[in-house]
């Protein structure tokens, strides 16, 4: 990649609207929280660990991911682990964040949902007072049934509205092969009747046809991932005249083979036919990198151009859920850092 360019990507403010805050629970801090809870973990030493971070496809990371995940116990956990996030989103300029959590990882190992909250939070609040705004998106576990979503979704409500400047929309991630949007139609309804925001993941290992559904029954307004939406023509051009981003995770995708190799990634074919696609890391501290990386990885792949990378940095704002006015400020600022 021209070093310019890479230098201009590197300093450029950028949104991250596909983060899974677990997903960003390093092997370092796995070890310590596990030392400072007492918890039998299955790895001996961030060695054995990291090793194991070869993945088949998306089930296979998510055995391991659900696994690291029980050393989160205390608020404090919770704390740290987003701060570390913020650290390395401040690092690599991204000035908007909207988070992924999956409360029901947590809440079924006891953990109340008001800690796992709570931690998040404040460690937000935080990291807002140095230039990173943020907001907050409970997503359910499509592999558990819909009355656990349901039962999941009324145990928020409170924290819907003690959070409300924060919290702002449901998601739906989790293993997607063989759970449709279909199977959460209910819940979505009952998040939009309340105004909040709602995105689902689709068109990763899922067919077209799992966009389809997230667009015509659970109505989302962002898209997760969605790369093989180009598999069909007339979905492509619906997700372009009607704007509906997807939120792509390049080194993602190659980890968990849903590409054999980045050249042959979507992004640019998606992106030539007028759809909002923009980058995220998914779960940097699993694949590989955080945004930056992502940037230089497809970038490099795919040889974008000064203008295509502009394009993709402009989405990640225009497709944030923020005010008119908060998204005409971000957007003011990228076209200043793009110029000079």
């Amino acid at each position: 990649m021209n070093p310019t360019l890479a230098d201009k990507i590197a300093r450029a403010p950028k949104a991250e609207l596909h983060i899974h805050i677990e997903g960003s629970l390093e092997p370092k801090l796995i070890f310590e929280l596990a030392k400072r809870n007492n918890v039998k973990f299955a790895y001996d030493s961030i060695d054995a660990l990291r090793a194991a971070y070869t993945f088949t496809d998306l089930q296979s990371f998510l055995d391991i991911y659900y696994a690291s995940a029980s050393v989160l116990l205390t608020e404090q956990d919770f704390y740290d682990m987003t701060m570390a996030y913020a650290e390395r989103a401040l690092a690599d300029h991204v000035t908007h964040t909207e988070i992924f959590f999956d409360s029901q990882t947590h809440t079924e190992r006891g953990v109340p949902i008001e800690t796992v909250v709570a931690g998040i939070e404040g460690a937000l609040a935080e990291a807002e007072t140095r230039g990173l705004s943020s907001k907050l998106i409970l997503c359910f576990l499509r592999h558990l049934s819909e009355e656990d979503a349901l039962k999941t979704y009324e145990s928020a409500l409170p924290l819907f509205d003690k959070y409300k400047y924060r919290f702002i929309g449901v998601g739906l991630d989790s293993s997607e092969r063989g759970h449709p949007p279909s199977k959460f139609k209910r819940v979505f309804a009952k998040a939009r009747e309340r105004g909040l925001k709602l995105v689902a993941h689709a068109g990763e290992e899922g067919p077209p046809s799992y966009v389809y559904e997230a667009l015509d029954l659970l109505k989302v307004d962002r898209v997760d991932h969605g790369v093989r939406s180009i598999e069909d023509a007339k979905l492509v051009e619906r997700l372009a005249d009607a704007r509906i981003a997807l939120t792509v995770c390049p080194l993602s995708n190659i980890k968990l083979c849903v590409f054999d190799d980045m050249t042959k990634h979507t992004l640019k074919d998606l992106l030539d036919r007028g759809v909002a696609v923009m980058i995220n890391s998914d779960d940097p501290a699993y694949f590989g990198g955080y945004v930056n990386a992502n940037y230089f990885a497809i970038v490099d792949a795919l040889k974008l151009n000064d203008d295509e990378v502009y394009t993709l940095l402009r989405n990640s704002f225009e497709a944030s859920f923020v005010t008119e006015a908060e998204r005409d400020d971000m957007i003011a600022r990228l076209d200043q850092h793009w110029k000079q």
